[in-house]
């Protein structure tokens, strides 16, 4: 099912507008992600898309061929996944599951065998019937998108589905988060504000910053070609390199950066895995804190600009904070923005 979004905006009383105007087309099938920090619009979009807030005139929103602006969200046909789950903890597994379906007051048998369809392909078979509470964390988050995908929806809506776990089980779980909505074959639109799940998960991610979508792609390509600083900083925390461009490239307080032939006149940005120690190397810095992160050290520096840059450093040892260090930055590793 094909979700189109042509002007759709969103004005609460008489302050700012909470989304500015926005066309989206999403395909059959396709996992997309709204990406950007609290408070950006993209939970409102969200709302918006399911029918729980009503957009400003002039908005259109279609199901494929069928405008469903001015539907009631339980006419929507969609399915939709929170932060919470908002399980019934007084019912089982199945009964979870079957609960939307029950309320279709489909046939009975047409109910078992949609609930057992779910439960295999979540692999929820050993829990069917279990009480949620007596499930763990990931286990709770398999059933809630087997009760949203057990009535067959147009569309699938999941708005921060793992921000309520812990670290170490949110990223066991975001791979078979991403194969288990692959296997659903339904319209996905994601709601995060880690970069990191939108990356993993999406086919593309649309990146929302103050109402509005500033730029939309594929992971790849947010990330290798950002087209505005806010877009660099906020996918991959690319840092800003400051100085002055000059004849042989730019120059920093730390020494001479060559810049690829190609770059524009913009804003020069370096992800911290881009910046490499070097003994031959044409800049110099200053190391002022080193981390230990297991399979590399993040190494803050200074004097290399006026502010401070990180880099990763895989090496078996570090430098000690006060040391003097020598890197260097492949020109094709920068990101050269447009003015």
């Amino acid at each position: 099912m094909t979700l189109t979004l042509t002007c759709v905006a969103k004005t609460y009383g008489s302050g700012p507008r909470a989304l500015h105007p926005t066309d989206l087309r999403i395909e059959t099938g396709e996992i997309l992600s709204l990406l950007g920090p609290s408070g950006c619009g993209k939970t409102t979009l969200l709302r918006l898309i399911a029918g729980l807030e009503e957009a400003d005139p002039g908005a259109e929103i279609r199901f494929g061929d069928e405008d469903v602006t001015h539907l009631p969200v339980e006419r929507r046909h969609i399915g939709m996944v929170f932060q919470s789950y908002a399980l019934f903890p007084n019912m089982s597994v199945r009964d979870n599951i079957g609960y939307g379906l029950r309320m279709q007051r489909l046939p009975r048998a047409e109910i078992r065998s949609r609930v057992e369809e779910v439960i295999a392909l979540c692999r929820l078979e050993p829990y069917a019937d279990r009480a949620i509470t007596a499930l763990s964390g990931g286990q709770r988050q398999r059933v809630a998108l087997a009760r949203a995908f057990a009535p067959r929806p147009r569309i699938m809506l999941l708005d921060e589905p793992l921000s309520a776990l812990d670290a170490a089980l949110r990223l066991a779980l975001r791979d078979e988060l991403a194969a288990l909505l692959r296997s659903f074959g339904t319209t996905v639109i994601f709601v995060t504000h880690d970069q990191d799940e939108a990356l993993a998960i999406s086919d593309r991610v649309a990146v929302m910053e103050a109402g509005q979508i500033r730029q939309i792609g594929t992971p790849e390509e947010l990330y290798r070609a950002p087209r505005s600083p806010f877009v660099a900083e906020f996918v991959g925390h690319a840092m800003p390199l400051a100085g002055a461009r000059r004849v042989g490239g730019l120059h920093l307080a730390g020494g001479i950066l060559p810049l690829p032939a190609e770059a524009g006149p913009g804003p020069v940005y370096v992800r911290a895995e881009d910046l490499r120690l070097d003994p031959h190397g044409p800049l110099r810095a200053c190391v002022d804190s080193v981390t230990f992160l297991g399979t590399h050290y993040r190494l803050g520096l200074s004097a290399l600009t006026d502010q401070r840059l990180y880099a990763l450093h895989h090496g078996q040892s570090a430098p000690r904070v006060g040391e003097a260090v020598t890197l260097s930055i492949a020109p094709e590793a920068l990101i050269c923005l447009p003015l």
